[in-house]
């Protein structure tokens, strides 16, 4: 692998692409504890827990994002992060605000929807249940 000075991060949620750039470093928390990544650093990958993950983008300025847990995958001179939920925020305070309203909006619609499928079942299952009756 040659020596660069930057690298390439991919930042993924299920349903969108939350960042695409070039970086000079990241840093992230995994579940033993914060590090940084730097374009020539070793090959790994690791688990991700709720934290911020900060990227000190090639042109000095910094990108904060706040994020459920995921997955981080350093391969090459390209990082990518896959990550349940996840926001981008301009500072620490706003994030903080940020993530607790989105994440509290994302639990809802998940709480609705496991709701929803829930009554789907019972339904299938009670129509199931009519199916096997003999016919009179």
């Amino acid at each position: 692998m040659s020596m660069a000075s930057e690298m390439h991060v991919i930042l993924r949620l299920p349903d969108r692409m939350l960042f695409q750039g070039r970086a000079t470093s990241v840093t992230a928390v995994a579940p033993n504890g914060a590090f940084g990544i730097w374009p020539n650093h070793v090959d790994f990958v690791t688990a991700l827990v709720p934290s911020v993950l900060t990227l000190r983008l090639v042109d000095g300025a910094e990108e904060i994002f706040g994020l459920d847990e995921g997955l981080l995958v350093k391969k090459g001179h390209t990082v990518s992060v896959a990550a349940l939920r996840g926001v981008h925020g301009d500072d620490l305070d706003s994030l903080q605000a940020t993530v607790e309203a989105s994440f509290v909006q994302m639990d809802e619609d998940e709480r609705q929807a496991r709701s929803a499928l829930s009554r789907l079942e019972a339904d299938m299952v009670r129509r199931f249940a009519e199916l096997q009756r003999p016919l009179k």
